[in-house]
């Protein structure tokens, strides 16, 4: 089965989708639902999915981008902090500072509201992860399991 076929198959299963009124995208829907439950391999793929199918001409290319960016930084972090002294997971707090400066520099040109979404919260939430990453000199890692962060549905 090809990754756009398991991404469809997965789209469906999500509850946000079910649930939606149909005026967002469901890759859309689905990228928040698995943020939210700090499912964010799984929201950056969600999302990928749509990016690519949209092309790079799309007037949402960098929006999405910047969002995918926003869930790999906390894939970095995560993938950090559940193993910490793994040769390749313990070097993660640079990508995930790097992937939050990146996703930063590609939903600032969206207004606070883009597609319902206050993209202000994504925008304070990767510069409030970059300054804690550098604040702990790259040896602290700020993701906490007992308060992953959250992002307000669109509406």
């Amino acid at each position: 089965m090809k990754k756009s076929e398991r991404m469809e198959e997965f789209i469906g299963r999500l509850d946000s989708v079910k649930h939606s009124c149909g005026h967002h995208h469901p890759c859309f829907l689905g990228y928040f639902e698995c943020f939210n439950s700090g499912r964010y391999y799984e929201a950056h793929d969600v999302l990928e999915h749509l990016w690519i199918t949209s092309g790079r001409t799309a007037p949402d290319y960098r929006f999405y981008k910047g969002l995918i960016q926003l869930a790999g930084g906390f894939v970095h972090l995560k993938l950090h902090h559940d193993h910490p002294s793994h040769p390749k997971h313990g070097r993660r707090l640079r990508p995930a500072r790097r992937l939050f400066l990146l996703s930063m520099e590609n939903l600032a040109p969206y207004a606070s509201l883009h597609h319902g979404f206050e993209v202000s919260t994504a925008l304070d939430l990767a510069s409030r992860f970059v300054t804690l990453i550098e604040e702990g000199e790259f040896e602290r890692n700020p993701w906490d399991l007992a308060a992953t962060p959250r992002l307000p549905l669109p509406t």
